[in-house]
């Protein structure tokens, strides 16, 4: 494994010598918020999204990393840069920017532990998956109440994530799993958003129990621009059974065909127009052929 240089409160290290402090909240309680964008071509991907999103969780969770949002794109950016030599032709970058409360309580922690680090998009998780679609799998575990923990922040308090992602293998080892609420509303995956197309309507569900998905946000940008018919609404596992076309989006695959859920055939079981046009066109947006690069990825073992 690649040891990439990371910054960690204020020097830059490799990051194989980062360390928590086991009494840092961010370890014991999950008491940590991140985000996570990726890069193509070597070149970062909606950063400032990411990034006004990470804040927007750090001020819901009242943590002060001690940096404006700027100097957070900035390090961000160097940490690209820093790493570029050891990108490979066909390899693409992750950066992750963490944010812990620091050791204390609640109420006094600190000082905060920021780091930003990189790593590999893992292209084998999904390349083949674009031609075949990704399977999906209902779990039983719920997605946090907006009235508990609001789904808006980007934290890592997710055992029940976890659970979701035991679920799912249990019933297909290579399955994404797809949560609920507590109404029975489909809402979001354990690293993804969930959308699915009827009679050539994009649909998918309202952002007030999910992650607001930067790369959801892109998709929906690009259905506007390609007038494709989009609409944000509550769904149930009926619409999803029933759909012609389902395909989720995170930021290392942008939009994955997803052709079979519950062990249930999506439409007919292939790749749907409508989501062939997105990802060619988040490609052309890049400047990248996205399923061709996450292919050759994989040929050259990267």
């Amino acid at each position: 494994m690649k040891d990439y240089t990371a910054y960690l409160n204020g020097k830059w290290v490799p990051f194989s010598t980062v360390k928590v402090d086991p009494m840092d909240r961010g370890f014991l309680v999950g008491d940590v918020v991140f985000d996570v964008a990726r890069t193509f071509n070597g070149k970062s991907f909606r950063l400032k999204q990411h990034i006004d999103r990470l804040y927007r969780s750090l001020n819901y969770v009242r943590i002060d990393p001690g940096l404006s949002p700027q100097e957070m794109i900035d390090i961000s950016e160097e940490a690209v840069k820093r790493n570029e030599p050891n990108r490979p032709k066909f390899g693409e970058f992750t950066i992750w920017q963490i944010v812990t409360r620091g050791p204390g309580t609640a109420a006094d922690a600190g000082p905060p532990m920021v780091c930003i680090k990189l790593s590999d998009v893992n292209f084998h998780r999904f390349a083949h998956l674009y031609e075949s679609g990704a399977h999906g799998v209902i779990t039983r575990t719920k997605s946090y109440s907006a009235q508990s923990l609001d789904p808006k922040i980007k934290h890592f308090s997710r055992m029940n994530f976890n659970m979701a992602d035991l679920e799912a293998a249990d019933v297909d080892p290579e399955a994404y799993p797809i949560l609920t609420d507590m109404d029975g509303f489909l809402t979001e995956g354990t690293g993804n958003n969930i959308f699915l197309v009827t009679n050539g309507v994009i649909r998918t569900p309202m952002d007030n129990a999910i992650l607001q998905g930067v790369s959801r946000g892109m998709v929906i940008d690009l259905a506007h621009q390609l007038d494709l018919p989009l609409v944000e609404e509550n769904l149930q596992p009926y619409d999803l059974y029933t759909a012609d076309e389902a395909f989720i989006t995170g930021s290392s695959p942008s939009v994955l065909p997803m052709t079979r859920v519950d062990m249930r055939t999506i439409g007919n079981g292939v790749p749907g127009p409508v989501t062939r046009q997105l990802i060619a066109a988040w490609g052309e947006s890049v400047g990248v052929d996205i399923v061709g690069q996450a292919l050759n990825a994989v040929k050259s073992k990267i």
